[in-house]
């Protein structure tokens, strides 16, 4: 596989990863599932077949 492709590949897994995840929480926060200011949210990245284990912890100000 060339540079490209992977990194096109890469790219588009983030892509589906960002959008899906966005409508998620916004879906969450409509339905009221969620009180105070700010939503504590983590993201973990696991690859199968690997000990990839990457974990991005973070916080999203409420409306």
């Amino acid at each position: 596989m060339s540079e490209d492709a992977f990194n096109m590949s890469i790219r588009k897994f983030l892509k589906e990863v960002g959008v899906t995840s966005q409508h998620k929480i916004e879906e969450a926060v409509r339905e009221g599932q969620f009180g105070g200011e700010k939503l504590k949210v983590r993201m973990t990245l696991t690859a199968e077949g690997t000990g990839l284990n990457h974990v991005v912890n973070g916080e999203i100000e409420l409306p």
